[in-house]
């Protein structure tokens, strides 16, 4: 699971797991979407293929429909960690033929941004960029 403990820290969040982000828990409510519409489209970009109109719009409305703009990158980050654990990826591997993990993370976090949706960015990370493509372990 990808984990925010340099934004947590930043906020000065306890071990109670306070701050915004908290609400991104499923045992505080949150339906985590599985941003299907999302998966195909980062496989798609992560080998350099042409992402179909279709897909695109679907990735971004399925994005846009997370109501807490803190939830954002959360989902997005258990997207990703379903894939790699679906596929068996490992640090460095690649998560199929032409898609290496460190690809696929980079293109997973910039969805916001070509989405044009807006998510918090308090790490001072690249705006529509989710902050955990910073930490290489994340």
């Amino acid at each position: 699971m990808l984990v925010a403990t340099p934004m947590a820290a930043e906020y000065g969040a306890g071990s109670d797991n306070s701050g915004p982000w908290m609400w991104c828990d499923p045992a505080m409510g949150h339906r985590v979407s599985p941003l299907t519409g999302c998966r195909e489209m980062v496989k798609l970009q992560c080998v350099g293929s042409q992402v179909p109109e279709v897909v695109l719009r679907d990735c971004c409305q399925q994005l846009a429909g997370i109501a807490n703009d803190w939830c954002r990158c959360h989902d997005l980050g258990s997207m990703l960690d379903s894939v790699y654990q679906e596929l068996g990826a490992r640090e460095g591997t690649e998560v199929f033929p032409g898609c290496r993990k460190e690809v696929m993370k980079l293109t997973a976090a910039s969805v916001p941004e070509v989405c044009k949706v807006p998510i918090p960015n308090p790490s001072g990370y690249k705006a529509g960029v989710c902050y955990w493509a910073a930490y290489p372990d994340a």
